[in-house]
């Protein structure tokens, strides 16, 4: 049995955007691309989207007009090797809801819940990637035992295209950058 046979071929080789683009939706759901090759995300926990959803709605409430906050959808991060990354929340500018495809310039702050399996990614490759691409700020979250989830933040450094340690946060998030929002984290 072949690879070919297990999955389909063209996740044995680099695609590039313009084939990405000629995708549908359904094809795009579920998967990420770094440096070209398809990276296939298992499907998130019922209380990990519910952390993401919830979250998501306070920060689109706190925003502000200028600013969406929303779930699950691609950010391109390059063009060449293919880079698209799926944010668990991405707060973007309002005014570039129908542009397609999102790019750094358009993201304020993306937000990424940890998850068995994702912990490596989450904590230390995508907050590189999420730098160097220009993202001013940069939020993970654990998922405690105790519930109650934790949330680091992070503010991007623009002379060196990394993140400095911010604030962490258990039971509120009360913060003033990028804007100010308070929301009790015992509630999500």
């Amino acid at each position: 049995m072949t690879a070919e046979m297990v999955a389909p071929a063209w996740m044995h080789q680099q695609i590039t955007a313009e084939e990405y683009e000629s995708w549908s939706e359904e094809q795009c759901a579920g998967i990420e691309i770094v440096d070209g090759m398809v990276v296939v995300s298992p499907s998130a926990s019922k209380r990990h989207n519910r952390l993401a959803r919830l979250l998501a709605n306070a920060l689109d409430a706190a925003a502000g007009p200028d600013w969406n906050a929303d779930t699950d959808f691609d950010v391109r991060l390059q063009d060449v090797p293919l880079t698209n990354r799926r944010p668990d929340i991405i707060v973007y500018r309002a005014d570039t809801i129908d542009i397609t495809p999102t790019r750094p310039e358009h993201v304020l702050l993306v937000v990424e819940v940890v998850s068995p399996g994702s912990e490596t990614t989450d904590r230390v490759v995508k907050v590189d990637q999420y730098a160097k691409a220009g993202i001013g700020f940069y939020w993970r979250i654990e998922q405690a035992a105790t519930g109650t989830p934790l949330v680091y933040t992070y503010l991007l450094d623009p002379a060196t295209r990394t993140y400095r340690e911010g604030d962490a946060f258990a039971g509120a998030l009360k913060i003033t950058a990028p804007f100010a929002a308070e929301i009790d984290l015992g509630q999500i």
